[in-house]
Order: structure tokens, then sequence, then C-alpha cells
């Protein structure tokens, strides 16, 4: 049972500005049904671009209803410019806050917002979760919208992740490509990714079948474990990798995509040249 606060009960028992406005002037949806949570936000605005009216419709849980609901008493009677500075951190601290595992449907009330915002000013951009790469199939999340979340509130866990914008909440296959995100956040400085420096010289053959021993045991292999999988180094030939994988990573319909983004990243990240990563069977 969630620790919803008192004004979270209200807002989901007796929500404000329900509904359409059938002659609204910005349109927001985001959310999938397919997922659990949608949400269809409409505005209507004065010549001075103030919000007279806002509603919304919102298929989800308690506190998507609430945070619906909260947003749309937020945002009534302030100019888009005003109304485009709030934060899912607002609505959720206008409800006297939101179980962590719940704030994902505050992030979804943000969403709905700038998709509204942008709605009216005619701009063309892909709705927030179709932006960028599906890094959760589950939930049909991005890194971009990974990426945001991680940076917007200092997250440094797969289960922060999750609870701000869903990824990682369901099969739990996609953990090690949000641990390689978070660690890519993590590594940004000055605006800038961090660069290893350039290897002077060419690696003999034993040398590179040392550090790809090395990253195999000691980086990957634990990171795969994590989550049920793993993996073993079957040969090395030249600039191709030969793996096998194992446990709940053998079968997998993002086996290609761990193998890609995960393993083949972090030992060329070790060897500092091109490696090609192929799975063989065991």
């Amino acid at each position: 049972m969630w620790d919803y606060t008192e004004k979270v009960k209200d807002h989901f028992l007796h929500p404000r500005n329900t509904g359409v406005i059938k002659d609204a002037d910005a349109v927001g949806e985001v959310g999938n049904i397919t997922c659990g949570d949608a949400l269809k936000l409409t505005l209507k605005l004065d010549e001075d671009e103030r919000i007279v009216d806002a509603r919304f419709q919102t298929f989800g849980c308690a506190s998507a209803i609430a945070s619906s609901s909260a947003l749309t008493e937020i945002i009534k009677g302030k100019t888009l410019a005003e109304a485009a500075k709030v934060t899912d951190s607002d609505i959720a601290e206008y409800l006297d806050g939101l179980p962590e595992q719940k704030m994902h449907c505050s992030v979804m009330g943000r969403e709905a917002l700038e998709a509204a915002i942008a709605n009216y000013r005619g701009e063309e951009r892909p709705p927030p979760h179709e932006e960028g790469e599906i890094v959760c199939t589950c939930f049909g999340v991005t890194d971009k919208v990974i990426e945001r979340a991680i940076r917007e509130h200092g997250l440094k866990t797969v289960d922060e992740v999750t609870h701000y914008c869903k990824a990682g909440g369901g099969c739990g296959s996609c953990h090690p490509q949000i641990e390689e995100i978070l660690k890519q956040v993590a590594g940004i400085t000055g605006g800038k990714k961090a660069r290893k420096p350039e290897r002077k010289r060419p690696l003999s053959n034993l040398q590179r079948m040392k550090l790809i021993e090395e990253a195999v045991e000691k980086e990957i292999r634990p990171l795969l474990q994590q989550d049920g999988g793993d993996i073993e180094l079957v040969d090395v030939v030249d600039h191709t990798v030969l793996v096998s994988l194992r446990g709940s990573c053998r079968g997998c319909a993002m086996a290609g995509f761990t193998l890609a983004q995960t393993v083949a990243k972090k030992i060329e990240e070790a060897v500092g040249e091109p490696i090609e990563v192929k799975e063989v069977e065991p």
C-alpha cells in the first residue's frame, strides 16, 4: 500500500478540471495506455497567452490522476511563459509529496504541458518518449528521456531512474543499458565527455587479449549478473571478440543491443581500439 498524502488522496478522489476543451487552443498528449499511463491535456488561452482553462483526461493510477489534477490547478491563470517553468517537482510539492516509486506520474504531467505548449507554438517535435533510441522496450522509454531524468534529478541508481521514468521497471533486460547511461552522464564534465588518452603504440595480440579478459571479468560479467545474465569469453581473433551469453541474457530480445551498446563499448574503452563482438553457441 502506497503512503499517499491527504492532498494526493483528495485530488484522486475529487479530481479538478477533468474532461476535454472542445475548442482548445493547445493540446498535449503523452504516455501510452498499453504501458499503463496516458494523459491528454487541453488548454484555453486568452489574447495575452494566459491559461483561462485547463482540463485533462488520464488513464493511470491514483498518483497519475492526482498529478494531472494538480497540474491543471497550478497552471490555470498563468501565462504560457510562466507555465513553461513548472516542473515535475513543483507538481509533487503541490501534492505535499509523492511516493518515490510514483514520481514518474508528475513527470508525465510536465511532459504533457511541454507538448501542449509546443502544439500551441506550432512546433513540430517528437513526443518525449519518441525522441532518441528505445532502451526500455517494456515501457517504450528512450535514452534521451533517461538522460534528462538523470541530469534534472541527480539520479544515481537504476531504481531511481525507474521511479522517475519507469525505464527498467519491467523485465529488467535494459538495466545494463541504464547503468551505462548513468555512467556516461556522470562522466560529463564541463559540457564535454571525459576522454581517455589515446594509445601511442598498437597493442600486441597478447596485450589486447589480456585487456579484453580483464574487461569481461571485472566490468561486464558483474553488470550482467545483476539481472541474472552472464557472459563467457570464448576467443579473440584480432579485433573480433567471440562470446557466449548465459542466463537471462541468452535468447533475450535485447541481446544484440547488449552486445553492441554494453559489451563492445566497454571492451573498446579498455583496449582503445575498434572492436567487433559476436555471439557464438556455447
